[in-house]
C-alpha cells in the first residue's frame, strides 16, 4: 500500500486507478479488522462512485487537486451529510448529520473522499483505545496492547495499510499518542490553525484537528488541505497557511533543539530514553544543534489544563449526564463528574492564566530552542488488560492516565506538536518522538520530522497483521 503523497502522484501519472487504490483499502479493511476492530461503519458503494468519477476525470484532462482519487477514513466524529458520526458513544449511535465539516469539504475539493468512520474512544475521551459502545481498538504490532486514544482507530488504520491517512482529534494527546504506539506519524497543529467546524467538541479551549500518515510529508500535504481560517469557524485563525511541503528541504543547520531535564523525562523507561537519545544522534549528525534545559511553569501549566479540561468536557456533556448518565463508560463518567465540582472562579482564572504562560512559556523556551523534542508515551505500553480502568484492579487508573502525561500540557499551551516513530520496544511495539514549536511554527516542526525521517527508517516499518 503507498503512502498518501505516493498514491496521490501515481493515480495522477496514471500508475494506478482510484478505483484500484480504493479496491485494495476495502480488501484490507476485510482482512485486519476482525483482529484490530477498527472500522464503526463503511460507505463502499458511495466512495466507488466517487472513485469512479475521479478515474473518469483524470481520463478527461480535468484539473486535479493534491489528493485526486485518494481514499481515506476518518476517526468517526467528523460529520459528513447522510453519514453515521457515532462519536463512538452508545448515544450517537444512530445520528446521521445533515451538515459536513469544513476539513471533510476541503479534502474533498483536494480530490480525496472517505470509505469508512473509524473506531475511537468514545467521546474522544480516553488515552488507550478502549471503547464500551463498539470494542476496543487493538495494536497492529500486538494487539492484546493499547494503540493509544482517542484516535485509536486512525493510529491503527493508517499503521495496519487500510488507509494512507486519517483525520484525528488532539485534546490532550489524542493524535500523538496513538501515532505513537502505532508507529505512524501524527501533527496537532497550533490551536486554531484548522477549522473545527462539524467536528464534535469536548473541550473548546483546547481541541485540535489535525492528520495521522506514515509520514511527515503526507502530514503535510492534509495539513496544507486542512488549515486556514473558517468563517463557520471564528474561533479559527487568519495567519496565512504556507505550503507546509515547500519546508521539507532536508536541512537542520542552525536548528536548535531543546530537551527538557524536569518533567518529561522523569520516570521514563529505559529503552524509551535509548530510542530518544538515538533520535537526538540522528538530528544532531543532519545539524542541529542539542541544548538540554529546564521548562519553566509546568507545575501551574499541569494544574490549570486538569481544570479547563474537567469543566469543558462537563458542559459539553451536561444534559446527557442528567438524561442518560448509564450510557457512558465507568472511566468516562469518573472523569467527567468532577467538573460540575469545580467552582466557576478557579476555571475562569486557569483561561485567565493560559495567555500570561504561553507568552511566559514562549519567552524563556523559545528564545534558546527552536524545538523541543521529548518522548511521546514516556514508557512502553501497557496492555489494554492493565489499562482497563473500568474493571481492573487498584493501580490501573495510574497507568492509564501515565499514557497522556506528556501530551497534555501542549494542550493548554496551544503549541504545536507531532510525533514520529523512532524505535521498538521489548514487546516489539513502536515508541514515539514528540516534537513542539512555537506557535503557526509547523512548517519547522514538519521541517525537523522529515529531515529526521530522510535518515532513518522506522516510518517504513510494517506491521504483520
Amino acid at each position: 500500500m503507498l503512502g498518501l503523497v505516493e498514491a496521490a502522484e501515481a493515480i495522477a501519472r496514471r500508475e494506478i486507478t482510484a478505483m484500484g487504490l480504493l479496491e485494495a483499502s476495502l480488501a484490507r479493511l476485510d482482512a485486519v479488522n476482525p483482529t484490530l476492530n477498527v472500522e464503526i461503519w463503511r460507505d463502499a458503494e458511495g466512495a466507488r462512485r466517487a472513485a469512479e468519477a475521479a478515474d473518469t476525470a483524470l481520463a478527461n484532462g480535468a484539473a486535479l487537486g493534491r489528493l485526486h482519487g485518494v481514499p481515506l477514513a476518518h476517526k468517526d466524529m467528523y460529520y459528513q451529510a447522510g453519514k453515521p458520526a457515532t462519536c463512538g458513544s452508545a448515544i450517537r449511535r444512530d445520528f446521521v448529520p445533515d451538515y459536513t465539516a469544513t476539513v471533510i469539504e476541503r479534502l474533498t475539493e483536494a480530490g480525496a473522499y472517505s470509505f469508512a468512520g473509524l473506531n475511537m474512544a468514545e467521546f474522544a475521551q480516553n488515552p488507550t483505545g478502549h471503547n464500551k459502545a463498539f470494542g476496543d481498538c487493538h495494536n497492529p504490532w500486538n494487539p492484546p496492547y493499547i494503540t493509544g486514544g482517542s484516535s485509536s482507530g486512525s493510529g491503527a488504520a493508517v499503521a495496519a495499510l487500510v488507509t494512507a491517512g486519517s483525520l484525528g482529534s488532539d485534546t490532550g494527546g489524542s493524535i500523538r499518542l496513538p501515532a505513537s504506539a502505532c508507529g505512524v506519524t501524527g501533527v496537532k497543529p497550533t490551536q486554531t490553525r484548522v477549522s473545527r467546524y462539524g467536528v464534535m467538541p469536548l473541550s473548546f479551549s483546547a481541541d485540535n484537528v489535525g492528520p495521522l500518515a506514515r509520514s511527515a510529508r503526507d502530514c503535510a500535504r492534509l495539513l496544507s488541505v486542512i488549515a486556514g481560517h473558517d468563517s463557520r469557524d471564528p474561533t479559527s485563525a487568519r495567519e496565512p497557511v504556507p505550503d507546509y511541503e515547500s519546508a521539507l528541504n532536508g536541512d537542520l543547520r542552525g536548528q536548535r533543539i531543546g530537551v527538557p531535564t524536569n518533567a518529561f523525562t522523569v520516570g521514563a523507561d529505559a529503552p524509551v530514553l535509548a530510542a530518544m537519545e538515538a533520535a537526538l544522534q540522528v538530528l544532531e549528525a543532519r545539524g542541529a544543534q542539542i541544548i538540554r534545559l529546564k521548562l519553566p511553569l509546568m507545575e501551574a501549566i499541569n494544574a490549570y489544563n486538569a481544570v479547563v479540561a474537567r469543566v469543558e468536557a462537563a458542559t459539553v456533556h451536561a444534559e446527557w449526564m442528567r438524561s442518560q448518565p448509564q450510557s457512558y463508560a465507568q472511566h468516562l463518567s469518573g472523569r467527567i463528574y468532577p467538573g460540575f465540582a469545580i467552582p466557576g472562579p478557579y476555571y475562569v482564572e486557569a483561561l485567565a492564566k493560559r495567555g500570561p504562560l504561553l507568552r511566559a512559556f514562549c519567552r524563556e523556551v523559545f528564545a534558546k530552542v527552536d524545538i523541543l523534542a521529548t518522548p511521546t508515551i514516556p514508557t512502553c505500553l501497557p496492555t489494554l488488560a492493565e489499562t482497563d480502568i473500568d474493571h481492573g484492579p487498584p493501580g490501573t487508573e495510574r497507568r492509564f492516565m501515565a499514557v497522556s502525561v506528556n501530551t497534555r500540557p501542549f494542550n493548554y499551551l496551544g503549541l504545536p506538536a507531532s510525533s514520529q516513530p523512532c524505535g521498538f520496544d521489548p514487546n516489539g511495539l513502536p515508541i514515539g518522538l514528540q516534537l513542539v514549536a512555537r506557535p503557526f511554527a509547523e512548517a519547522r516542526l514538519l521541517q525537523v520530522a522529515d529531515a529526521y525521517q530522510r535518515e532513518t527508517e522506522w516510518h517504513r516499518a510494517r506491521p504483520e497483521v
